[in-house]
């Protein structure tokens, strides 16, 4: 991504057979149904690729004050997550920009800033025309940019703790319909990361306990279904998860969820 600029960017009509986490590719664009665009950037390629190779992508691509930013974050682990979470929110917007609007933005020209203060702190925001979330894990950074709220959340596959995993595993019972008895074998990483997606949407992340979002359905092509508990709904217009477009995956050992409208 030394000399990178925006990449070629693929136009496809859904998500399943065509996202993909690759830690050798650096950066990754696409388009999908939504209208959605996805960016991915490889924290391990960042990692790998030095400091100077890093200095040289916050000066093409960040402004100075989000450079001084930068030199504040003391971690270098930190520093590399920040600089992927940037890199993945300004080209995602700049994809975004050029298939919706047919402009041309500059990657530089994109602040992202976050929300300052309530339960939506944290939440990332940019200077554009359109609604972003991110999210990292391990070795991605992945950025979704849209016309309306969206939440993304990305965990890598692991083995979670005891009391983790049977909080997040339905009660065994009669097949019922498929898309309960998929819901039941839905992995437990995948489950938490439907549920961070659907707080992600509304801003609120892990300031709103997950155990306000009930998933009720999961469909073979990767569509879920959920609703708010009493207390989400209490901080949202619209708790009921069937007015919204969201879909989870594992794809190339993460688990991806999305939540749209």
């Amino acid at each position: 991504m030394g000399a990178v600029t925006t990449p070629p960017v693929r136009t496809v009509p859904g998500l399943d057979d065509r996202l993909t986490l690759d830690p050798a590719r650096p950066l990754y664009v696409c388009h999908v149904r939504g209208p959605l665009t996805l960016a991915v950037v490889s924290i391990a390629w960042l990692r790998a690729c030095g400091e100077q190779a890093r200095a040289a992508l916050r000066h093409r691509h960040l402004d100075a004050g989000e450079r001084a930013q930068a030199r504040q974050l003391r971690l270098p682990k930190r520093r590399v997550e920040w600089l992927a979470g940037r890199l993945a929110l300004k080209h995602g917007v700049c994809a975004y920009q050029g298939r919706h609007f047919g402009t041309r933005t500059g990657t530089r020209e994109v602040r992202v800033s976050a929300v300052t203060d309530g339960l939506r702190a944290g939440k990332p925001q940019v200077d554009q025309p359109v609604e972003v979330g991110l999210s990292h894990s391990v070795d991605f950074a992945v950025a979704v940019c849209g016309p309306r709220a969206v939440g993304i959340d990305v965990e890598q596959v692991r083995r979670m703790p005891p009391m983790l995993t049977a909080l997040l595993t339905l009660p065994a019972g009669a097949a019922g319909d498929t898309e309960s008895g998929l819901l039941r074998a839905m992995p437990p990483s995948l489950h938490w990361a439907c549920k961070e997606a659907v707080l992600k949407h509304f801003g609120f992340g892990l300031r709103v306990d997950p155990k306000e979002v009930e998933l009720t359905g999961w469909r073979a092509d990767g569509r879920f279904s959920w609703r708010a508990g009493p207390a989400l709904s209490r901080h949202v217009a619209h708790g009921d998860g069937t007015r919204f477009d969201s879909w989870a995956r594992e794809v190339d050992g993460y688990s991806v969820a999305l939540v749209w409208r």
